[in-house]
């Protein structure tokens, strides 16, 4: 049987003059767009007006940005201490989505003090959009054959029934990979339209607690999937994004029950 010859997929989506568009980017762009729409829609239902997520946006996207790649090159020092020319290249990848949560979150504490906005309808809102950015982004570290796992054969690739185009742009460095990347990419999908469905039950989340959900399954299924990825980011021995799965897994399920014990009847349910 002939083997279809590997090609790795061009991670250069189009040009403007001379400037070089990067499929990396033009995915993420697509899944903060479509988070946006569907954060909007939903804060129509819980009365929050339209504006205040593209004023969110607005500090947001950058901050977020930022601290996803101080956040990645801080786990990376010892190479970017002795080639600093390329801290800022974020368009060849190299942004960490913990960070970018991490400053996601401190902006949307400001931003509701200063708006007078309940945060944890403000974060029930947007966890489901969220979410499904993330999955969608997963596939900008697919075009940048980033996110990977260890070294396989194309016959265990073929064997899960991936698609030739799959299969030939997690060739790298001459060694086929497990495709990490796709494995929280279905993973967080398939979390997007649980908290969906579940949304909206009648007496099912307390205010708060599809934030907390979106914790809890987001950090399980990472702290699995990144110990299958051989380009993680380490802090000695410690798999960065392992402890800090570990940690928001426990807090997020120790906080949903302790709010439940001591606030019970006084917290609103989310649906409307």
């Amino acid at each position: 049987m002939m083997v279809s010859k590997t090609l790795a997929l061009n991670p250069i989506a189009f040009h403007l003059g001379p400037i070089q568009v990067h499929w990396y980017g033009v995915i993420i762009a697509t899944g903060v767009i479509l988070a946006l729409i569907l954060s909007v829609r939903e804060g129509r239902r819980q009365g929050i007006p339209e504006d205040d997520f593209y004023d969110y946006l607005l500090w947001a996207l950058p901050i977020a940005i930022i601290c996803a790649r101080i956040y990645y090159v801080v786990f990376q020092w010892s190479y970017y201490r002795v080639h600093p020319d390329e801290i800022i290249a974020i368009w060849d990848g190299g942004i960490a989505i913990y960070g970018a949560i991490i400053g996601g979150f401190i902006v949307m504490y400001f931003f509701c003090r200063y708006h007078q906005l309940t945060i944890w309808t403000m974060l029930d809102v947007v966890s489901p959009a969220v979410i499904m950015a993330q999955g969608i982004g997963r596939w900008g570290n697919f075009m940048n054959q980033e996110a990977f796992g260890k070294i396989t054969t194309r016959a265990a690739l073929l064997a899960q029934h991936l698609p030739n185009w799959i299969i030939n742009q997690m060739k790298i460095a001459g060694s086929y990979r497990v495709p990490t990347f796709l494995y929280e990419s279905v993973w967080d999908l398939a979390g997007f339209v649980i908290l969906l469905l579940l949304r909206h039950r009648s007496h099912f989340f307390k205010r708060g607690e599809v934030f907390l959900s979106y914790l809890i399954w987001y950090s399980l299924g990472r702290f699995f999937i990144e110990g299958m990825r051989t380009d993680s980011l380490m802090l000695g021995p410690i798999r960065v994004s392992q402890l800090l799965s570990l940690i928001l897994f426990v807090g997020a399920i120790s906080g949903l029950l302790w709010r439940r014990h001591h606030f019970g009847a006084r917290l609103p349910w989310y649906e409307k």
